[in-house]
């Protein structure tokens, strides 16, 4: 081996260790000492070095940050300790009764003052998404979301993509703190004010939807299952503690905090030790009046005990620890008048008035819209085109009305106009209807622009159409190059226009193609719930499908025809029947009919009323049905397979390793059977009432 090829492992290294300390000062410090341009010359270097060498790519080299494959699904993960939520508090007063709280619990005399301390770390509340990162050997292992608390998400591959977020930690570093191996960081997923406005920009120009606030493009993003699409994003990462064997490994709060800075993880600077609760109280004035010129979203101040033997020994409620709290700043409030309501059609359909204001400085920026949320809202506030009204900003991108200031009326004199709900969509042309019992009014158009993604979205899925690989990533590209403009334009693509799309190569294309053209053999019932009529779900659509055999049939029925099918009511029957009174939707059929789907089906032999009226759930392991055959076999027979149990469940089916649910079943005396007795009361002419008194007794 020649010298230079002996040297390569470390030249390489070296050249790594380099980029990684010029990304610590410009993404965790912002401090960079180099240029954009010879960052991006190092990192070309490091590129060339690794392609010509594959052999010595690691793990953690800067050029792996993007790279996964896409994730197949979700992918849950139980968390070491559970990630608490905070108790909120809303005014001063809030905060020094906590402070009595903790004080009543753990009385500290300070023998020189002789007064009653504690010490709190004062810290900006960021507004993101919470998330832990586990460290083995000082390499990223795993990044989990918070979930519910106790399971979150896997999003591993995508919180590689996050920048100041390291991949390995300088083992220098690591000996000086003597953290074991493994050990957890957790902290904030969030996106700046500037990458936030940028995203929106390029949502807006590409026709997409605007993210609401920062913290809800954050939580998206992170959830993505494409790792390339959200290291486009900018997302950041602070951290905010440490655990290492379920504890925290320092014996102060604070001691956590310096910890993780010097581990090179970013750390909110913007923290202060405090000797009692009026110094947080300061702390939290001063950055409420502050907080416009920070470059992301906070909502408050997060106050904890500082002492880590102290949090232990206060404990947690069944939601929240007692020895921390969040103050939670009030939402900003301006005055200003409507110029004009103008509509907006969500990805669901559902019509949204918006207020078009005069612009009025609020919260560091200038607002000239706000939600109306429904027509009921404007009729509440008693809202008019041309009034002055309160408007509040909380951290939605769009703020809302709060009230109308009717006193102004007088005095300005000007020409006020009632808002009438348009009657067609404001995009498409389309029906709009307002179901009974709804405050919303929807755009009943399939093929509505406005809605097409999640059409296309919902119409593949599989319990619908079934076409994998119709995704996300593969439908926005889709709609957005003009390729899909409707749901019948799904069976009119091809492996030429397919190969000319982001990361699609020929085999994927012919896969794709081969499973759009195996979902024409897909029963009728598929067909009725891939349409995405409203209030119309998997077993609705099985028995309009039974009952009326055709879609034709179905299209043309009366609302006491739909009523007449069992289990539809009014306002099922009123949304369907709808839904074919539209006449873009009988094109929409039209062209399916002409792809080859199928339109029809013949009554299903065998079907019987053995348990019709009859409310089942199911809970564990069959041995010889899955959980959709049982189902199946049950809706056979007219019966109702549900999610949980509750007084009006008629039986749950058991099988090995039950949940909760069988738990309840006992406490409110339901029936419980196994499997045996499920085939039992399938066959003709038994006797349902054998069961249930056979299990009760």
């Amino acid at each position: 081996m020649k010298a230079a090829e002996k040297r390569l492992p470390k030249q390489i290294e070296e050249l790594r260790e380099l980029i990684r300390h010029h990304e610590h000062r410009y993404f965790v410090l912002d401090a960079p000492e180099i240029s954009d341009a010879e960052f991006d010359q190092l990192m070309e270097r490091l590129k060339k070095l690794e392609a010509e060498n594959p052999s010595l790519i690691t793990p953690d080299s800067p050029t792996q940050r993007v790279g996964g494959k896409p994730r197949e699904g979700v992918v849950q993960a139980r968390h070491s300790v559970p990630m608490m939520s905070l108790d909120n508090t809303y005014s001063e007063d809030d905060l020094r009764d906590f402070d009595r709280r903790v004080r009543e619990a753990k009385r500290h005399i300070d023998v020189v003052s002789g007064k009653e301390t504690i010490e709190y770390v004062a810290e900006l509340k960021l507004d993101g998404m919470s998330m832990t990162v586990l460290y083995e050997k000082g390499m990223l292992a795993r990044a989990v979301t918070r979930g519910d608390g106790t399971v979150g998400e896997d999003v591993t591959e995508n919180a590689r993509t996050i920048r100041p977020l390291p991949l390995s930690l300088a083992p220098s570093a690591l000996a000086k703190t003597r953290l074991p191996s493994p050990f957890e960081a957790r902290g904030e997923v969030i996106l700046g004010r500037s990458a936030f406005e940028r995203l929106n920009q390029e949502r807006e120009e590409a026709g997409q939807p605007k993210f609401a606030n920062p913290r809800n493009a954050a939580a998206g993003s992170i959830r993505m299952l494409e790792p390339s699409v959200v290291a486009e994003r900018r997302l950041d990462y602070y951290a905010y503690a440490l655990l290492a064997n379920g504890r925290v490994p320092f014996p102060e709060h604070r001691r956590v905090l310096e910890t993780l800075a010097a581990l090179g993880f970013k750390v909110n600077p913007n923290w202060r030790s405090c000797r009692d609760i009026e110094e947080a109280l300061e702390f939290c004035r001063e950055w409420e009046s502050k907080r416009d010129a920070l470059p992301f979203e906070i909502d408050g101040v997060v106050i904890k005990v500082n002492s880590v033997a102290l949090q232990e020994e206060l404990g947690a409620t069944a939601k929240a620890p007692r020895w921390a709290v969040a103050y939670k700043y009030a939402a900003r409030q301006a005055m200003t008048n409507v110029r004009d309501i103008q509509v907006q059609v969500g990805r669901t359909g559902a019509l949204t008035p918006v207020a078009i204001l005069e612009p009025v400085a609020l919260g560091g920026v200038t607002v000239s819209r706000a939600t109306l949320h429904n027509e009921d809202e404007i009729r509440r506030l008693g809202l008019k085109i041309g009034d002055a009204v309160v408007v509040e900003r909380g951290g939605d991108v769009i703020p809302k009305v709060v009230r109308v200031q009717t006193s102004e009326r007088s005095k300005h004199g000007r020409a006020l106009r009632e808002f009438v709900m348009p009657q067609h969509c404001p995009v498409c042309g389309g029906r709009v209807v307002r179901e009974e019992g709804e405050v919303a009014w929807r755009c009943v158009n399939t093929d509505c622009p406005a809605k097409l993604k999640e059409s296309i979205l919902h119409f593949a899925a599989r319990k619908a159409m079934n076409i994998d690989g119709l995704g996300e990533v593969l439908v926005n590209q889709l709609v957005d190059t003009g390729l899909v403009g409707s749901l019948s334009d799904i069976y009119t693509l091809t492996e030429t226009t397919l190969v000319q799309l982001e990361r699609m190569g020929e085999k994927s294309a012919q896969n794709l193609l081969t499973e759009i053209r195996e979902s024409k053999g897909n029963g009728l019932d598929r067909l009725i719930f891939a349409l995405g009529i409203r209030f119309v779900g998997e077993r609705t659509a099985s028995l309009l499908a039974e009952h009326f055999g055709s879609l034709d049939k179905l299209a043309e029925a009366s609302p006491e025809e739909l009523e007449a099918v069992f289990e539809v009511g009014p306002k099922v029957a009123a949304s369907i029947h709808s839904f074919f009174r539209e006449p873009r939707n009988g094109k929409l059929l039209e062209a399916l009919r002409k792809e080859g789907l199928r339109f029809t089906q013949e009554r299903k032999a065998g079907r019987t009323t053995a348990l019709a009226g009859k409310t089942f759930v199911l809970t564990g392991t069959l041995d010889h049905w899955s959980r959709d055959e049982a189902k199946r076999r049950i809706e056979q027979a007219g019966g109702h397979v549900t999610g949980s149990v509750s007084k009006k469940t008629d039986y749950v089916v058991a099988g090995s390793d039950p949940g909760s649910k069988l738990d309840k079943a006992k406490a409110l005396g339901v029936a419980v059977i196994g499997e045996k007795e499920l085939e039992a009361m399938l066959q003709p002419g038994f006797l349902t009432s054998r069961v249930r008194k056979r299990v009760v007794s």
